[in-house]
């Protein structure tokens, strides 16, 4: 969610943190600040409401030297967006930048406002540069580190935090609790950031943090102490990430860049993993087809366009694979006290791997008897997959805008994959797998073809200009697209949106039908096609303005209060992942007359890693 970059070094670090805040910057955030420990021993400090840019222009007026600095960029959550609620915060000699919640915070601001310190903030954070000033107030033979480390043993609830001493200006400390920190391993200095992305112009060169470690970094070593605070080594990792966003070429905004990448994305997704035909899953090792052997139930738990692709694949499990399945919201799971299904795999979904709900659903199911777990990532080094048994990368590359579009798509594209390699395990056919495979491989063309409708979608997009409200509708595998379809819109454009069951429509739905409702329907020719079409007559007979997305062949005609948009042929294993593309496009250019902010959404971030 927030971003968090720190440094130290024997050269001035003010604008490598900076460069490292503006790849954060598709995170999501409404504040940006820095502080750098000068060569006087001084803490220099600069805040911005806004975004990095209005940061970046104050340090070009009021330039800042150090070799040892932190910054982050804040989304609100205790405290309104200010410039008094920025981050780093500041005690004395201390400044503290963090990610997550301090659920104890109040109690623990009481305490240390009896003890005389003054909070010049509304955030949970402030609490954690007190308590840091005042134990090396009181101790003075304490060093940082270990000041850091009794504090932590007070603090509930989730940080990624970094803290400085400008008394002793070579080291830097972090500890990580539920939100993803990584050190960026340099020649002669040092790095910490909430993620890689950030650190690649210095180095390639990282250790991932893990849950409950606590880290001394300083110019020339790295000494990580656990949740124990038992000396550890952490390997260290050559990443080989690509940061793209720095050019959005010809497009407008990177969600449009990401929807067009779509079919790139899915080829990269399937190179590898089809051999004569079939599914080939041999990156996931030996062990995975003996567990996967055992399988008799999945249990998918997932958050927001995650769990819509978890949505479609309970159809696909069950309906192609013979496995019964189920899907749970992660923040749901971790709190429901589940009952365990013998067999059952836990398969978690996440396009950055830090998502804090999924984590803990991982973490919970370890102690519940799962028989093993699954994730389903877009980042190869995120805590989902390095605490998951087994992996599956949906190598979407990096996606920068906060409305999730080719990650959706490419975890469709492996659900799909592992469906039909588990079902071949429990007796599907090898021609039924072929047809997935044939499916798979013709679908980015199918894709590209797809995409020269955006003028006629664009042209649609016009009729929500005034509108405040709509209607998504879908049946079976459509039923979870039209759900995205209506997140999408919200997401970016701010219309309320809401997505039903064709079916539920006569219990209820239908009393929002009028003429400033549009009621958008995703009908591709299937087995349901004929119920479908009951339900657009139901909100027809209502007054209701439909937009139907068709398949060519389904029959259907633009007639008074009907909109339809024929879509080219698709085979139906895929349709779920083809008709989303449209509604993409539609969110995306009803957003472009709305005005709004396409790829940085107000109130929203990239990666969830709070609760």
């Amino acid at each position: 969610m927030c971003g968090i970059v720190g440094a130290v070094a024997q050269r001035d670090v003010a604008e490598i943190l900076l460069e490292g805040l503006r790849r954060l910057e598709y995170r999501g955030y409404d504040s940006a600040g820095l502080a750098v420990i000068d060569e006087a021993h001084n803490l220099q400090r600069v805040r911005r409401l806004g975004k990095v840019k209005m940061l970046s222009d104050a340090v070009d007026e009021y330039p800042l030297s150090g070799g040892t600095g932190i910054a982050h960029t804040r989304w609100a959550t205790h405290g309104e967006p200010s410039e008094t609620n920025a981050h780093p915060h500041e005690s004395g000699f201390i400044a503290v930048v963090h990610n997550g919640i301090i659920e104890n915070y109040e109690p623990l601001r009481d305490e240390l406002r009896a003890k005389g310190y003054v909070f010049t903030s509304e955030t949970d954070t402030e609490v954690i540069a007190h308590l840091v000033h005042e134990e090396l107030k009181n101790n003075s033979e304490l060093s940082l580190l270990e000041a850091v480390q009794r504090v932590l043993k007070v603090l509930r609830g989730a940080y990624g935090t970094v803290i400085i001493d400008r008394r002793n200006p070579d080291v830097l400390v972090a500890a990580r609790s539920g939100s993803p920190m990584v050190i960026g391993l340099g020649l002669g200095e040092n790095f910490i950031a909430s993620d890689q992305l950030a650190l690649l112009p210095v180095t390639r060169r990282f250790i991932y943090m893990e849950e409950g470690d606590v880290a001394e970094v300083t110019r020339r070593s790295v000494t990580i102490f656990d949740k124990a605070g038992t000396l550890v080594e952490r390997p260290s990792i050559e990443s080989t990430s690509q940061y793209d966003a720095g050019d959005k070429g010809i497009y407008r905004h990177y969600m449009q860049k990401e929807i067009y990448e779509q079919p790139l994305a899915i080829k990269n997704t399937l190179e590898g993993r089809i051999s004569h035909g079939l599914v080939n899953l041999e990156e996931l090792g030996p062990s995975a087809t003996a567990l996967l052997e055992k399988v008799e139930h999945i249990q998918i738990v997932a958050c927001g366009t995650s769990y819509h692709s978890g949505m479609v694949a309970r159809y696909w499990f069950e309906a192609i694979a013979g496995v019964p399945c189920d899907i749970e919201i992660a923040s749901e799971f971790r709190y429901r006290k589940p009952a365990v299904r013998k067999g059952s795999l836990l398969l978690t979904l996440s396009q950055s791997g830090e998502t804090a709900d999924s984590l803990a659903a991982l973490r919970l199911s370890k102690e519940l008897g799962y028989l093993g777990s699954l994730a389903i990532c877009n980042v190869s080094g995120s805590s989902l997959v390095r605490e998951s048994d087994i992996a599956l990368m949906t190598r979407a590359g990096a996606e920068i805008g906060v409305a999730s579009t080719k990650a959706f798509t490419t975890q469709l594209t492996v659900l799909l994959m592992l469906v039909a390699r588990l079902g071949r395990l429990h007796g599907m056919s090898e021609t039924a797998e072929r047809d997935i495979v044939h499916a798979l491989q013709a679908l980015p063309n199918r894709i590209d073809q797809l995409l020269s409708l955006d003028k006629a979608i664009e042209t649609l997009a016009e009729g929500f200009s005034e509108k405040h409200h709509a209607l998504f509708l879908g049946r079976g595998d459509q039923y979870p697209i039209a759900m995205e379809g209506a997140l999408k819109l919200k997401e970016i454009s701010y219309i309320h949106a809401e997505a039903y069951a064709a079916g539920e429509l006569k219990h209820g739905p239908l009393a929002l039908i009028d003429a400033d409702m549009p009621v958008i329907v995703v009908a591709p020719n299937n087995e349901l096609l004929e119920k479908l079409k009951s339900n657009i007559e139901e909100v027809r007979a209502r007054g209701g303005q439909l937009y139907v997305f068709a398949a060519e062949d389904a029959g259907f005609s633009d007639t008074e209060g009907m909109t339809i948009i024929p879509l080219p042929y698709v085979e139906e294993l895929v349709a779920p992942i083809f008709y989303t593309i449209p509604l993409q496009l539609l969110s995306y250019h009803v957003a472009l007359i709305k005005g709004t902010d396409v790829d940085q959404p107000r109130n929203l971030a990239k990666s969830v890693t709070v609760e």
